[in-house]
């Protein structure tokens, strides 16, 4: 499979990188990119929160924040596309600038602050979806910015699009958003999940509840982790993601651009996310599902998070540098991997470094 992406990255390292994105997002859905090679991998293949996964590499939220190519993402070879942040009502985000590439350290930091077309425009998207092409995707969900309840934005997003994800994911770990990391609290947290399981009860009343996760920030101190780790499993939440973007690390940065606020994610986040992973895993007696996300650019990164104890991994920066052939190269890897090891399953081998 050729690789043209060194080529085209001179294009897109030569606009701006909100411009770059849309151009990527125009060239996947007018049908530009070439599919991915068709593989049978059984030994990728998993099941997790009662979802069969081709394989365990995902595409974070982020790259398509409003539901725009989510099937030519899965054609890339992703085992799973999760679309998104999505709040109730459109917002446009913060100021721009708002987007910035660290080069030297294969990093990206954003201050995006949850730009998107709201939960509606995203609902006849996914509606409108072949039915062939149906892969698992999951929604990612924000609150407005402007909101007095976010809680409420929550379970509205949530009721709004039930039905039209395969997972939902509960996004109270951007930095871009004042105020969104407070509902990592104890007292909060356990509220808002109530309030979603509820819901959720209420509508799936007669079917198999969607899977519910929630995404956490690596800058949580020992206590925050524990409060996460008991509400998650006296709620019975289904998963959680580890870990969105960090505000700490600006020191070890290098280039113009290493002082701007925001969310970093890519190369730096790798062995902090690690961390958290394993100690969540620890918290939660792994007992629950975790996917890791960070830093994650081959498949010796991805079977990393796995042993660290992952079910599933997503990557998003890595594909700014490397092109939408990444997912494809990564399965290969991993799949190698495995088999050098003597695994005969991805899931045999979660978890296996913690302590």
């Amino acid at each position: 499979m050729a690789n043209f992406y060194p080529l085209a990255r001179l294009l897109f390292w030569s606009l701006d990188p909100e411009r770059a994105h849309k151009l990527a997002l125009t060239a996947l859905a007018t049908g530009l990119l070439p599919r991915a090679p068709q593989c049978n991998l059984p030994r990728l293949q998993t099941k997790v929160f009662g979802l069969n996964f081709d394989n365990p590499i995902g595409l974070a939220a982020g790259f398509d924040k409003n539901a725009e190519v989510p099937d030519r993402m899965l054609e890339q070879g992703f085992g799973f596309v999760e679309v998104g942040s999505v709040t109730p009502q459109p917002q446009p985000g913060n100021p721009k600038p708002r987007l910035f590439r660290l080069d030297a350290d294969r990093a990206i930091i954003n201050r995006l602050g949850f730009n998107n077309l709201g939960v509606d425009a995203m609902r006849a998207r996914l509606r409108a979806r072949p039915i062939k092409s149906h892969g698992i995707v999951g929604i990612n969900l924000g609150a407005n910015r402007d909101s007095r309840d976010p809680t409420a934005d929550y379970v509205s997003g949530f009721v709004g699009l039930y039905g039209d994800a395969d997972y939902f994911v509960v996004n109270v770990s951007s930095p871009n958003t004042p105020g969104l990391r407070d509902l990592q609290a104890r007292a909060a947290l356990d509220g808002l999940v109530l309030r979603l399981l509820d819901a959720r009860s209420r509508l799936a009343a007669d079917g198999v509840p969607t899977p519910v996760l929630i995404k956490i920030s690596p800058d949580l101190d020992l206590a925050a982790r524990q409060d996460i780790a008991t509400v998650v499993l006296s709620r019975g939440v289904d998963g959680l993601i580890i870990s969105n973007t960090t505000t700490d690390g600006r020191e070890r940065l290098h280039g113009p651009h290493s002082g701007e606020k925001g969310g970093l994610s890519g190369a730096p986040l790798f062995e902090t996310s690690n961390e958290l992973l394993r100690e969540m895993y620890q918290l939660t007696e792994g007992r629950v599902p975790l996917v890791g996300v960070g830093g994650i650019s081959n498949g010796a990164e991805a079977y990393c998070k796995i042993r660290s104890g992952a079910s599933l991994v997503q990557l998003y920066s890595a594909l700014i540098f490397e092109g939408p052939q990444l997912a494809h190269r990564i399965k290969l890897e991993l799949e190698k991997l495995l088999a050098q090891d003597g695994f005969a399953n991805v899931g045999d081998a979660v978890g296996l470094d913690v302590a």
